[in-house]
């Protein structure tokens, strides 16, 4: 076995590139880390972190909610090794959860039935045939669980269940991450180089003692290469990925960095890559609230505990950045929350926050640059009826990406008026043979119902797609508190199409939300149909007025300019058999026809109806608007 490890030493000295192998550049040094347990939790750390736990009646909750999903766990069978067309991952992931809360389970409360039911799954998952290195996030989400349950239950665990264990985390996790066939993640500036970077780490640590220089090996690789996908953070913290990959990605991040700051005593300077720590803020302010995040691009429509946020408040020391976090620990069901399969990490990083004590955010306006940028403003954090507004600008070309450049969600009256579709499963479409993941302008991705701008907040030009190639900036941002504001340039977006297209949203005297664009047409005319994304029930009550209703509230939706505009509305029935189905969705909208060289404005009133008597300020051209340069 050591021979073989020393030849793969080899291999990878003769593949990567110097500057990741010579004797100067060897970010470890003379680190070695301490006896298991060393990954998150060391020993010895458990009895802090009861009290911790005993002392708030929210960690309790969510202390009870684990071992109570781990007592129903006992009697199930293990993940058994079943792939879903090119993918192990659900069965990784669920791997990973049983893991992590047995172990956890067992760490805290000592009772054995915990450990052994942990050591049962571990067993299952080291005699699967492989982890699937083909799709290798398969493989680094159950090389991470293989090496919690084996580094945390290590003096619990017969010597022959170390040893098999610790052979799967060698030959099925860590070997494959040496074959230039499946490591092409470690030159990705996406969620893939975090995750896998992770898990590998997280092996590499778990079986130090057995093959240290392979490990130190993985783990000087790790704070090399992760580096890569973390500059997508910068300058502000806007994930690129967006909100349901930032939960994934960031998260494994954190994994890393936490694995390497208890194992190694050092971030070797991860934390301080520019826009990681800021994207905390980011996080917190995608959430609307009513609870949901604002799901452009690939994400679901479902949000969920974020453990990862506890490490950032509790490494900012900013207990506000937990103001989601406090009040689904408040609001939700324990069956909710043990969906995430690292939630005993919310426990370990947030031991040292007084939950109870969590205090509102003070800024009500957030905007970040980089690939993807997005303004995320509310007119207040403690009203369930506030308005909240998410602006995205960016581009299509952006990993996961959509056509959804200049979209937009908006709430009011806690419901969530204008939305977005989100994410199809990968699945349904890979298994009808599309092609999902090529991001050329003619590719098949574009054709996917959700994907493309026709089914998005913003403007379609000439019934055509958004420009793949081309990139929206946030121009501008007001944060005052009678005109919160963003503006965003889409002309290159609308190359071809359109002269100039400028976008700006605006919460108005707490009150209402202001949707305005300022186009220019070419030297050709040019069509441009303007829409909203809704669940709520339509009824169109003048030709440029409508009225949606939902949960016994209602929005209305006023197009000031241009005038003469004729609102109707459009179902969102799937047009190809591999879409998915939408039901109760309309989109409502207006087209205009624009000549040739010509300006116009389109400016639309979101306006929930009891506050009908406040809309009545003037809305000036972009120009005007209040707002700084970005």
């Amino acid at each position: 076995m050591r021979a073989r490890w020393f030849l793969l030493l080899l291999i990878l000295c003769s593949t990567l590139p110097l500057a990741l192998v010579s004797a100067q550049d060897n970010p470890l040094g003379n680190r070695t880390p301490p006896a298991h347990p060393r990954l998150l939790l060391l020993k010895g750390e458990d009895d802090a972190l009861k009290k911790a736990i005993a002392a708030d009646p929210l960690r309790q909750k969510l202390h009870r909610a684990i071992l109570a999903e781990c007592d129903r766990l006992i009697p199930v069978p293990p993940v058994e090794r079943i792939q879903i067309g090119r993918r192990l991952l659900d069965k990784s992931r669920e791997a990973l959860r049983r893991i992590f809360f047995l172990a956890y389970a067992y760490r805290l409360s000592g009772q054995p039935q915990y450990r052994d039911r942990a050591e049962k799954e571990l067993l299952a998952i080291a005699a699967f045939s492989d982890w699937n290195p083909s799709h290798f996030l398969d493989v680094a989400e159950m090389t991470l669980a293989a090496a919690i349950g084996y580094d945390w239950l290590y003096g619990e665990l017969s010597e022959t269940s170390r040893a098999t264990i610790r052979q799967a985390i060698q030959k099925k996790g860590l070997e494959p991450s040496f074959d230039p066939k499946y490591n092409s993640w470690l030159n990705a500036s996406h969620n893939w180089n975090q995750v896998c970077n992770a898990g590998m780490t997280f092996g590499a640590l778990a079986v130090y003692e057995d093959q240290p220089e392979a490990s130190r090996t993985v783990i000087n690789r790790a704070i090399q290469t992760v580096v890569k996908s973390m500059k997508d953070y910068g300058p502000d913290g806007a994930y690129p990925e967006g909100y349901s990959y930032w939960g994934y990605g960031t998260s494994f991040n954190v994994l890393l960095i936490s694995a390497l700051e208890k194992s190694l005593g050092s971030d070797f300077g991860l934390a301080d890559q520019p826009g990681f720590l800021k994207t905390a803020a980011y996080m917190l302010h995608m959430a609307g609230p009513t609870g949901k995040g604002f799901n452009y691009s690939d994400a679901g429509n479902n949000s969920g505990p974020e453990p990862a946020m506890f490490w950032f408040a509790a490494r900012q020391r900013d207990p506000s950045l937990l103001w989601g976090e406090r009040q689904r620990l408040e609001q939700e069901e324990a069956g909710s929350l043990v969906r995430d399969r690292i939630l005993p990490g919310a426990l370990i990083w947030g031991s040292s926050l007084p939950l109870a004590k969590v205090t509102k955010p003070a800024a009500t306006f957030w905007s970040g640059g980089g690939k993807n940028p997005v303004a995320l403003m509310r007119s207040s954090w403690t009203d369930p009826n506030a308005l909240y507004v998410g602006l995205k600008a960016g581009s299509p070309a952006v990993n996961h990406g959509h056509m959804d450049a200049g979209s937009f969600v908006m709430e009011a009256e806690g419901v969530r008026w204008a939305m977005d579709f989100g994410m199809q499963d990968y699945n349904s479409l890979e298994s009808k043979g599309i092609i999902l993941w090529a991001m050329g302008q003619d590719s098949p991705r574009w054709q996917i119902y959700r994907y493309n701008n026709y089914v998005h907040n913003t403007l379609t030009v000439n019934g055509q797609l958004q420009r793949v190639e081309g990139y929206a900036g946030i121009t501008g941002v007001s944060d005052k508190p009678g005109f919160r504001a963003a503006t965003t340039d889409l002309s290159t977006v609308y190359e071809g199409s359109l002269a100039k297209a400028i976008r700006g949203l605006a919460i108005v005297d707490e009150a209402y939300v202001v949707v305005q664009d300022e186009l220019e047409a070419s030297a050709g005319e040019a069509s441009v149909r303007w829409t909203l994304l809704t669940p709520a029930e339509v009824r169109i009550v003048a030709p440029n007025r409508a009225e949606l209703s939902r949960n016994g509230k209602k929005l209305i939706v006023q197009v000031e300019a241009p005038a003469g505009v004729t609102l109707t509305t459009r179902p969102t029935d799937p047009p190809h058999e591999y879409d998915a189905p939408n039901p109760g969705t309309p989109l409502l909208g207006f087209d205009i026809s624009l000549p040739a060289n010509t300006r116009q404005t389109l400016r639309v009133r979101l306006i929930p109806e009891k506050n009908l008597p406040k809309a009545n300020r003037t809305i000036p051209a972009l120009v005007q608007w209040p707002v700084s340069l970005k």
